[in-house]
């Protein structure tokens, strides 16, 4: 996840000191993965590196380096039971205070993340600050870090990737605010079209752009590969067209239209009706939503679609994990001695 970007960005530009806290090497059982961040201000946090007591050592930390200054540090804990925690892995996390002369750096980064590229930062000890520059999205696939430390010295590299979760999202009514909230806060970069443009909210989440248009149609012929599809707009007429510009493509991830099975049924005799291929129905998931959650309201919906989403962008990590395994990280001990 990435919004503390936007939102380390919006700090800056107000003027307020913030600390990046960064998980950055795990041994054993942990909360939280390398490459996890967490942002500190002096009056709020986002984010979070695992909770618990980690997470108040870990606040406070950065709480006393934003008051008193200072270079980047690295703090070792113990998940044992002086930390009240059970875990039983050790967390390595990079302290660094982030201040306002350098908000459009990274308000920068934030407008080229969210546009789908990737960070790689590097961070030394004695460094002041973290080096970083952008990187194309195939040079960053996931985010992650890997520390290397002789016990002395240390040197961390953070890879912060954009996440591959583009969403095309039609209709604007109160399902679709709904699941907007419910997709942005998991890194979801959303398209969010109507034809009607006094509909969006005044205000959208990180990562949502909203487009009203008379052609929705379009955004579907500009979609990205591997897009993930969500139709629930105020007229059917329109939810079919929209339908039958998805089936045009064959480079979906995922394609959902809300409604019930009869709205199914109808709209799939159509289709074949129209030259669909049969077989390419069972592409599209109508009625939305995991099974078992049964009520209405727009955010009952949302927490079912949402779950549905995550469900298989796991599915499809998993199977890219399988056949392209990441490369072991480092070990602690292989930083050269000087």
């Amino acid at each position: 996840m990435t919004e503390w970007l936007p939102a380390l960005a919006t700090r800056l530009a107000r003027g307020e000191a913030c600390v990046l806290v960064t998980v950055a090497h795990t041994v054993g059982s942990t909360p939280r993965e390398a490459g996890a961040t967490m942002l500190v201000g002096a009056q709020a946090s986002l984010g979070s590196i695992g909770g618990g007591q980690l997470e108040w050592l870990a606040a406070s930390a950065a709480r006393a380096l934003l008051e008193v200054g200072g270079p980047p540090r690295l703090m070792r804990l113990a998940l044992g039971p002086s930390l009240g925690q059970c875990c039983g892995g050790i967390v390595w996390l990079a302290l660094e205070r982030v201040t306002p002369d350098s908000a459009a750096d990274w308000q920068a980064r934030a407008d080229a993340v969210a546009a789908g590229q990737g960070l790689q930062r590097q961070l030394a000890t004695n460094e002041a600050a973290s080096r970083w520059r952008l990187l194309e999205p195939a040079q960053a696939t996931r985010s992650t870090a890997h520390l290397l430390t002789d016990g002395a010295r240390w040197e961390l590299t953070h890879l912060v990737a954009a996440a591959d979760f583009p969403v095309i999202l039609f209709g604007a009514g109160h399902v679709g605010e709904a699941v907007v909230r419910a997709l942005a806060p998991l890194g979801a970069r959303i398209i969010w079209v109507d034809t009607r443009d006094d509909i969006f909210p005044p205000t959208l989440p990180p990562g949502v752009r909203a487009i009203a248009t008379d052609s929705p149609e379009a955004e579907v012929r500009t979609a990205p590969p591997g897009s993930y599809f969500l139709v629930m707009t105020h007229s059917h007429a329109l939810d079919f067209a929209l339908c039958e510009a998805i089936f045009a493509r064959h480079d979906f991830a995922w394609f959902g239209l809300i409604g019930s099975a009869t709205k199914r049924s109808n709209f799939a005799r159509q289709f074949v009706i129209r030259g669909l291929d049969p077989e390419r129905l069972a592409d599209l998931s109508c009625p939305i939503g995991i099974p078992g959650i049964q009520g209405k309201h727009p955010a009952l919906i949302a927490l079912a679609v949402a779950a549905q989403l995550q469900q298989v962008r796991e599915a499809r990590a998993a199977v890219e994990h399988a056949a392209h395994p990441p490369p072991a990280a480092p070990p602690l001990s292989s930083l050269p001695r000087p």
